[in-house]
């Protein structure tokens, strides 16, 4: 697990032990960030079970203005920290040990999210109806999710949209964003 591009290009990222933490392939994070490119500079980022906080962290690294990561897992947290300060972002980043769901109920919008909770739950459907119903995103802003191939596709209502889907081998990545109301 490496930063693909920006300022910290090539750090490697501590990864965990044991199965109870999923990071996202190279591969599948190198799409996402060729999917949101020109998206990324200057937004505010929101990192949902965030486990190593390589979406936070790669967005960090490509001008994103600020980064908050939440897990409620100790060693997820415990990996952020690690990976955020390695990194240099400790100034632009908020690491929070909270549930969340419940973490969606605050009054924070943000321009840019990721949803990568674990495959075989149905937290990804859960977050982005939490989102809608409490108006998380700005004007503009993008949901990207991390799947499984073959679950459905959260939905969602105006002035959300469900822009598109990508395959990539077992793993789906869907593209939300919000247009003015």
């Amino acid at each position: 697990m490496r930063v693909i591009s920006g300022s910290a290009r090539g750090r490697k990222l501590k990864e965990p032990g044991g199965n109870k933490i999923r990071p996202t392939s190279d591969r599948v994070k190198e799409s996402v960030f060729t999917i949101i490119q020109f998206d990324i500079e200057g937004r505010r980022v929101l990192d949902l079970f965030a486990g190593t906080g390589q979406y936070g962290i790669e967005a960090l690294s490509r001008g994103a203005k600020s980064a908050v990561f939440i897990d409620n897992f100790a060693e997820s947290i415990k990996l952020v920290k690690e990976n955020v300060q390695k990194c240099g972002f400790s100034d632009l980043s908020n690491i929070q040990a909270r549930d969340a769901l419940r973490f969606l109920e605050n009054k924070d919008k943000y321009d840019l999210i990721f949803i990568d909770p674990p495959y075989d739950t149905t937290l990804a459907n859960d977050a982005i109806e939490r989102i809608v119903l409490f108006d998380k995103l700005n004007i503009n802003g993008i949901i990207i999710t991390e799947l499984k191939a073959d679950n459905i596709s959260p939905q969602v209502q105006n002035p959300y949209s469900l822009e598109k889907e990508y395959k990539y081998g077992g793993v789906k990545i869907v593209k939300y964003t919000r247009s003015n109301d």
